[in-house]
């Protein structure tokens, strides 16, 4: 249901980007302000962010091989790292040199003044559709999570890189407004460099920002710690006497993988703890679906000598 989601915000945000993209460019080659033509960058940047992420999507569903025993899960979170680097260098960085180099050579727009403000208030309305479809996708998954801590904590990379790039949108096509407006009234065309400048720095911003989340992925998140309770609750049953230490990692956002010593009976048979074990194996992944690959290794609890495995932060 979160893949599914997560797709149809993609989608919407795609096809709603493309159709920006092209009447910004328009716009900008009628009236050629530089604010016009950084937002016709973004929109384009959007697009083929967009595309990327479905491409990462599709990807990450192929067959694990003995190359890749655990999958491709993880290239989802590859091509959510590919959107920040676009996002930074094909909209953030050529939004500042357009700026830069409007602010050198000001110009006012003498023609088809209309234009851009018509494009960017039926841009706004698209946006706020794109955004508003994220938003209710983000909800079915967020739970009571903040908006802030959603981002942060999220394993599926496509909800938050939309939820950013929407909303970054958005905030970018207010300053392109304020910018083209003030350019308009008082025929001083710094005020649309200005306007670029600040769409320029919001895209910086955002991209670190995804970045440091899809870095965070890449290099491997342990389970959330509502997963990792339940996982500790129901590894505990029949034949388990309780939990020496536990390992998670997310393989994929839609797959994790379950490491743990656990105690079994200094009596218990090699039947006995196969048994045990199988059972504590479904005991998690009625739990915790996602739990797909789970290793566990049976052992004699003895304090002195497991205290300190036990007291290690789990991953």
């Amino acid at each position: 249901m979160a893949t599914e989601g997560s797709t149809k915000a993609v989608v919407t945000a795609m096809f709603a980007n493309l159709g920006i993209a092209v009447t910004k460019f328009v716009a900008f080659l009628l009236t050629a302000s530089s604010s016009m033509l950084a937002e016709s960058v973004h929109s384009v940047a959007d697009t083929s962010n967009q595309a990327l992420l479905l491409l990462g999507g599709k990807r990450a569903k192929r067959a694990a091989t003995p190359e890749h025993p655990f999958g491709y899960g993880r290239e989802r979170y590859v091509y959510g790292f590919i959107v920040s680097i676009v996002l930074f260098s094909l909209g953030g960085l050529f939004a500042l040199y357009e700026a830069w180099h409007k602010w050198a050579d000001p110009r006012p727009i003498d023609s088809w003044q209309w234009v851009p403000i018509v494009v960017l208030l039926v841009a706004m309305v698209l946006e706020g559709y794109a955004l508003r479809t994220a938003v209710l996708e983000s909800n079915r998954v967020r739970g009571s999570r903040s908006w802030a801590r959603f981002i942060r904590t999220a394993k599926a990379p496509e909800l938050p890189v939309i939820l950013l790039e929407d909303l970054g949108a958005l905030c970018g096509l207010v300053f392109a407004l304020i910018g083209v407006t003030m350019t308009l009234i008082t025929g001083e065309g710094r005020w649309d460099a200005a306007g670029t400048a600040m769409i320029g720095l919001l895209l910086i911003v955002i991209a670190v920002v995804l970045a440091v989340e899809m870095k965070s992925l890449l290099i491997g998140e342990s389970a959330t710690p509502e997963h990792q309770a339940a996982i500790a609750k129901a590894l505990p049953g029949q034949g388990v006497e309780s939990v020496i230490h536990l390992r998670t990692l997310h393989l994929g956002p839609d797959e994790l993988l379950v490491a743990a010593k656990v105690a079994v009976s200094e009596s218990a048979t090699g039947a006995h703890i196969v048994t045990a074990i199988d059972a504590a194996e479904q005991r998690v992944r009625a739990e915790v679906p996602i739990a797909r690959v789970i290793y566990l290794e049976p052992d004699v609890f003895r304090a002195g000598r497991d205290a300190q495995r036990e007291s290690r932060p789990t991953l």
